[in-house]
């Protein structure tokens, strides 16, 4: 690889006080990254003038020190470039001496990561801005390679001009052929350029996809550990202060594992979970989230035409279905105004859908509206109203796409000056098949004599207290750190229950499950996950359950014994 190559590629990382810098080299060197420690802020300016593909630095690195230096590199930087920067944040009791951290925004470019970090959240955001660097490096060759044409373009209208000056008698034939081609040319240009914007709005959307993906992973296996914690002391303590105090936190982990799971819509891979939804309890949940992404300058109304409406849709799905409208509704009415929420039962439009019953739920706004030619398009993936940067275009046709695997559809009317109105028409739900809200399910599982479950988890919080939980229910339980050692465990004897996490170093719990029923392939398995890719579990998974994280105790004990009563019942059959 040549130097300028090198250069471009490495890590700077400036936290040049104790051992922080060679630490996380180390740490990153592990992957293949290139690293260099620099001492002072001088050299590290210098260090990206000179090239590379991201920085990492610490929060206290910046303090006090003049950063007009690192301001007039980022603001003379080229227009393919925005350097990224990963901001080390020290947990802070009261307001900085001197404004370091106000002033991280002049950085531009930043991803804050709060300290402690683990290794893996230092190696993915370590990789995701070497990433966006790359795509930064190919826009970069992109522009120059339009350059060339530019140029190459340039040169042949000279050529043209002046064989007109001097065969102008037999080049009146020629012109006409030669500006055809010229049109193809720039049309092609122009569809190039489009293809390309739309890549690069794909490209953003994926890798805050992958980075939120990641962060609630690990922020789902913090909150099984606090839950199942929660639910020992329900279960064990005799200090009712104490279990009051464990409910509240319980409660909390909930709300908890609700968040990660709405920020998990954009990077899970899975398709639409459809069941019977009641469009009161769908509003109450999203009341509170579209409230504080619009502010207090919105006024928001939710009506429904009549009690047990209910709709076949994913929840998660329209739930992020209807923020993405409100935000869109809130950039249309530039900050302020007045937005609808209504569900309604009503017959479709000719054509639009086959006949049946069928929910109309509207999100209406007083906005600037739309002309017709823009509303004809907005469904399109990629197509946007607003400027570079300020939207990828794919939350209408998100919503659009939702609609029609619901086996309903999506349309749009605006008028300019009035306002608009997006309308999602889902099928309806017969009122004996609505789903109530889930109850978190009684503790009343009781163990099955001797039963030995065998646990494979590479968090060791979150193999402990599972470790833990499952003891106080009455099992037997061994444990393993990965998959392998999870085979090894095996090879001890069977186990009449496994229990595996799917994301784990080496061997996924998916991948577990195969080698586990080579040797025995009658033993049931649970794959605990927070975030997977569910096709692959569903490859594997047969008539086993998924169990998803943060989960309580008494959803782990009811899933244990469900799993262990089948199999007990397919030996008495047999």
């Amino acid at each position: 690889m040549q130097a300028s190559k090198l250069a471009d590629e490495r890590i700077l990382i400036f936290a040049p006080h104790g051992r922080d810098a060679q630490v996380m080299c180390s740490v990153l060197a592990r992957d293949g990254f290139a690293c260099d420690a620099v001492p002072g802020f001088d050299a590290f300016v210098a260090a990206i003038a000179a090239g590379a593909g991201a920085a990492i630095v610490a929060e206290e690195a910046l303090q006090g020190v003049d950063m007009a230096r690192l301001r007039a590199w980022l603001d003379a930087q080229e227009h393919w470039s925005d350097f990224p920067f990963v901001v080390l944040l020290t947990r802070l009791v009261g307001v900085p001496a001197d404004g370091a951290r106000a002033r991280l925004e002049e950085l531009g470019n930043v991803v804050l990561l709060e300290r402690p970090l683990n290794a893996q959240t230092l190696r993915s955001a370590a990789l995701s801005a070497l990433r966006a660097r790359r795509r930064q490096y190919h826009a970069r060759d992109v522009l120059l390679d339009r350059e060339r044409t530019a140029e190459s373009l340039r040169q042949s209208q000279e050529a043209l001009v002046h064989l007109n000056e001097t065969l102008e008698a037999r080049i009146d034939e020629r012109t006409r052929a030669l500006a055809q081609a010229n049109d193809r040319l720039m049309n092609e240009v122009i569809e190039r350029e489009r293809v390309q914007q739309a890549m690069v709005q794909f490209q953003k959307l994926e890798a805050v996809g992958r980075l939120t993906g990641g962060i609630a992973h690990d922020f789902n296996n913090l909150l099984n550990v606090v839950q199942g914690s929660m639910d020992l002391i329900l279960l064990l303590s005799k200090d009712e202060v104490a279990k009051q105090r464990a409910e509240v936190a319980r409660r909390a982990c909930q709300r908890g594992g609700k968040l990660t799971s709405q920020l998990l819509a954009f990077s899970r891979n899975q398709s639409l979970d459809l069941r019977p939804l009641d469009v009161h309890t769908l509003f109450e949940g999203v009341h509170e989230l579209v409230a504080t992404s619009l502010g207090s300058s919105v006024r928001l109304q939710f009506e429904v035409d009549a009690a047990g409406t209910s709709v076949v849709a994913d929840t998660n799905q329209m739930e992020m279905a209807l923020l993405n409208l409100a935000i869109n509704a809130r950039d249309a009415m530039d900050g302020g105004g007045e937005l609808r929420f209504t569900a309604v039962r009503a017959d479709p439009p000719d054509g639009l859908l086959p006949p049946g019953e069928y929910v109309r739920i509207a999100v209406a706004d007083n906005g600037s509206g739309m002309p017709p030619e823009i509303a004809a398009r907005v469904f399109e993936p990629f197509y946007t109203t607003k400027g570079v940067g300020k939207g990828t275009g794919l939350g209408l046709s998100q919503v659009y796409g939702m609609a029609q695997q619901s086996g309903g559809a999506a349309r749009i009317l605006s008028e300019q000056g009035v306002g608009t109105t997006v309308e999602i028409w889902l099928r309806a739900a017969g009122s004996e098949t609505a789903a109530a809200p889930a109850a978190a399910p009684a503790l009343t599982a009781t163990p099955l004599p001797g039963a030995h479950i065998l646990v494979v988890e590479d968090d060791d919080f979150v193999r402990d207290s599972m470790v833990e939980s499952l003891g106080a229910l009455g099992y037997t339980v061994s444990h393993a750190s990965d998959g392998e050692a999870g085979l090894r465990e095996l090879e001890q004897g069977r186990p009449d229950l496994i229990i595996t996490d799917y994301l784990m170093p080496g061997m996924t719990g998916a991948e577990l499950v195969q080698q586990a029923r080579l040797a025995f392939p009658d033993v049931p398995t649970i794959i605990a996950t927070g975030y997977a890719d569910m096709h692959a579990i569903e490859q594997v998974i047969g008539e086993d359950m998924v169990l998803r994280k943060p989960f309580q105790l008494a959803e782990l004990a009811a899933s244990v014994a469900r799993a262990l009563h089948k199999v007990d019942k397919a030996t008495a059959r047999t």
